[in-house]
């Protein structure tokens, strides 16, 4: 059960924040090709990053945390998961609040 434990944390990010998307109307998902331009140069950045760390033997992921699945490049399937989710959370959850405080508008970030 232990191996769920990294699944579990990224599982409870995405449902933390999807219900934005179905319950405020944000309309994240509609534009995915915004989203997608947003979270893959960074998730990709991070990919790298994290596999030079870990060849590096400067950090590792805890077996008994992660899913008994073959890793892709080194990273277990729950840190690509990691790379979407929380930036999507992030996204919605900024979407949200513009959504929900009107006077907030795009550009107005600082």
């Amino acid at each position: 059960m232990k191996h769920y434990t990294y699944l579990a944390a990224m599982g409870f990010t995405f449902i933390g924040s999807i219900w934005l998307e179905v319950f405020l109307k944000v309309s994240v998902l509609r534009r995915i090709r915004r989203v997608l331009l947003t979270i893959l140069p960074v998730g990709i950045a991070f990919v790298l990053w994290d596999r030079f760390a870990i060849t590096q033997g400067h950090w590792r992921f805890d077996n008994a945390q992660v899913l008994p699945l073959n890793r892709i490049w080194g990273l277990p399937l729950e840190e690509y998961l990691f790379f979407i989710f929380v930036p999507l959370a992030a996204i919605l959850t900024i979407e949200a609040v513009r959504k929900v405080n009107g006077h907030w508008k795009v550009g107005d970030e600082r």
